[in-house]
């Protein structure tokens, strides 16, 4: 879905929509605005429920500074005036206080930028604006000062984020980005030590293979195709529901029949994904017009290496990946489901998913059905697309309960005798 073909007050109430149901701002607070090509200033108006915000609730904003709306604009609209013209390039300004940014900005430091690939490709360049009084021209000023400096990303001190970008999706992609893996980060700090990346590392990430890839006409399609399209795109959908991946981030994929595969696509929106835009691959050539996700060679080896395996899925789950940016443990000896489904998880090098594809292929089994890779992410299998779905669920709600225990108690795993009673029972291998 290009949501650039939208009118501007639509776009502002889809995105706040999207901000409001998944936790990131509550029902009075955050703005948004779109400047459109003429200088028309869209903006979310002041004092009317997030939750129930309609194309008719948005202001518009006209060059010479008139309003035309049913409501005043929001009280921070000088802050979107200012950026705007401390940085004409920019096209929509976001601000709210999601919880994880807004703990950053109450100790005023900022949140790291190195823990994955994605949070320092898209993120950039943070910085931190002195506190001032909401909806004040001082504040203005604050804000676009730093905006000016070339940053994107505005902390505010004891306030929220400010985040500009090109398109009203950019910023929005940003913002979840950047709360995702500071919400991460605050979980991680109590799990254990965390693991930032060097900049070498980052640069690995950098993976172009997935754009060069030789393009292939396919011209039949067949039910079991149609099937595994309809399928993955219910449960990418699920996943972002869930959080189990962000908008542009994760990576499911389903071996056909005849050899080749569906994965999803590069840099499209999971929320909206929809069955055309899943890419076939076949032969290490991609279908005419599309791109699929960069990890669409590590795909093809997993299939090459284990023929049972249908499906895969990659993923970057919040308390998963606790564990995968730190040196705790995560061991699913937690309760006897968690033990069938997952049974063994391997933390392999961060280094392996972008220089050795095989060592991942190698670590899975029977035994290891799923790995986590160092500030990366986890990597389930399963014959089935559903099964390996239902070992993700299973994978992040045991790592959720393992991070709630530390409040509790020390962990008691199940016993050796326990395990073994487990295999025989439900014929584990």
């Amino acid at each position: 879905m290009d949501i650039s073909l939208q009118h501007p007050a639509d776009q502002l109430v889809m995105i706040m929509d999207r901000i409001y149901r998944r936790g990131m701002t509550t029902t009075s607070g955050g703005n948004l605005s779109i400047r459109d090509d003429s200088g028309i200033v869209w903006i979310t108006p002041a004092g009317i429920d997030k939750g129930t915000l309609t194309r008719g609730d948005i202001i518009r904003v006209n060059p010479d500074g008139t309003t035309v709306g049913a409501h005043n604009p929001s009280s921070e609209l000088p802050f979107h005036l200012a950026v705007y013209r401390a940085r004409p390039d920019l096209h929509a300004v976001l601000h709210a206080h999601p919880n994880a940014l807004v703990a950053f900005s109450i100790v005023r430091k900022l949140p790291s930028l190195a823990l994955f690939p994605s949070v320092g490709r898209t993120c950039k360049g943070v910085r931190l604006a002195p506190y001032d009084l909401p909806g004040s021209k001082k504040l203005g000023d604050k804000i676009a000062a730093e905006f000016a400096e070339g940053s994107d990303i505005v902390l505010l001190e004891n306030h929220g984020v400010v985040i500009g970008g090109e398109s009203l999706f950019r910023a929005f992609m940003t913002f979840e980005t950047l709360e995702s893996s500071a919400r991460l980060e605050t979980i991680a700090r109590r799990m254990g030590k965390v693991r930032e990346l060097e900049p070498a590392q980052l640069a690995l990430a950098e993976t172009r293979h997935h754009l060069v890839m030789a393009e292939i006409e396919f011209n039949m399609h067949t039910t079991e195709e149609l099937a595994a399209r309809r399928d993955m795109v219910t449960l990418i959908q699920r996943s972002y529901t869930q959080g189990l991946f962000n908008a542009t981030n994760g990576t499911y994929s389903v071996k056909l029949s005849d050899g080749s595969m569906l994965i999803t696509p590069y840099n499209k929106d999971r929320a909206y994904v929809q069955v055309e835009d899943i890419v076939r691959v076949k032969d290490g050539m991609k279908e005419r017009g599309k791109t699929p996700s960069r990890a669409v060679l590590l795909h093809e080896r997993i299939y090459q290496k284990h023929p049972g395996i249908t499906a895969i899925l990659v993923a970057h789950p919040l308390h998963l990946m606790a564990f995968a940016i730190t040196d705790a443990v995560f061991d699913p000896r937690t309760i006897p489901e968690s033990y069938i489904l997952l049974r063994e998880i391997e933390k392999l090098p961060f280094e392996s998913i972008y220089r050795d594809v095989e060592a991942i292929a190698d670590a899975i089994s029977e035994r290891t059905p799923a790995v986590l890779v160092e500030n990366d992410s986890i990597i389930t299998t399963g014959e089935s697309l559903l099964k390996a779905f239902d070992r993700l669920e299973v994978a992040e709600a045991t790592a959720t309960s393992l991070y709630l225990s530390q409040s509790v108690g020390k962990v008691v795993h199940i016993g050796k005798s326990d395990i073994e009673e487990l295999h025989e029972a439900f014929n584990l291998r």
